[in-house]
């Protein structure tokens, strides 16, 4: 592996730990829990960046998503199109993703992050600079592709901690 394998590997596996810490003891409740009718969910949060980098690491690494290749979907039953990530998502929207429990939003999370890894694992440093995306000027390499799925993620855990740290206050 090289030295930037080691640190994507070490990035994803610090969102890993983020969403964890942000998810595990909490009720459905507790995750479906919104300060405010416009505001995203620690569920919707981590439903949402988990999908992006499923989708994201299925597209550039060929594969088929976890949510459907594994039937975290039909494990989910959200009243949403399979292919649906939360991108752009309304209000409305955010309020209709309620998970049915924090192990099963976590097992989800862990089981693209294993995917995550194991694509990542096989990276030569050349690898970064393939174009993956065409539709941006400038286009998108794989190395842009990952370091903007990690800034997302980040964030999102980020303002999951934040709202489980409302809830316990409560």
């Amino acid at each position: 592996m090289s030295a930037a394998t080691d640190l994507l590997i070490d990035a994803f596996g610090r969102i890993r730990e983020a969403v964890h810490e942000a998810v595990d003891g909490l009720t459905p409740d507790q995750l479906d829990f919104r300060p405010d009718s416009q505001a995203n969910s620690i569920g919707w949060l981590v439903w949402h960046l988990t999908r992006i980098q499923d989708d994201h690491i299925a597209g550039v690494a060929g594969k088929g998503q976890v949510w459907t290749a594994e039937g975290w979907a039909d494990r989910f039953g959200l009243p949403l199109s399979q292919a649906d990530h939360g991108y752009g998502h309304s209000a409305d929207q955010v309020a209709v993703v309620r998970v049915k429990s924090g192990e099963l939003l976590t097992a989800y999370h862990d089981a693209v992050y294993e995917q995550t890894i194991h694509y990542v694992r096989h990276l030569a440093d050349a690898d970064f600079t393939r174009v993956v995306d065409s539709s941006w000027d400038p286009p998108v390499t794989l190395g842009v592709r990952l370091v903007s799925v990690i800034s997302d993620d980040l964030q999102h855990a980020g303002q999951a901690a934040y709202l489980r740290g409302l809830i316990l206050l409560q």
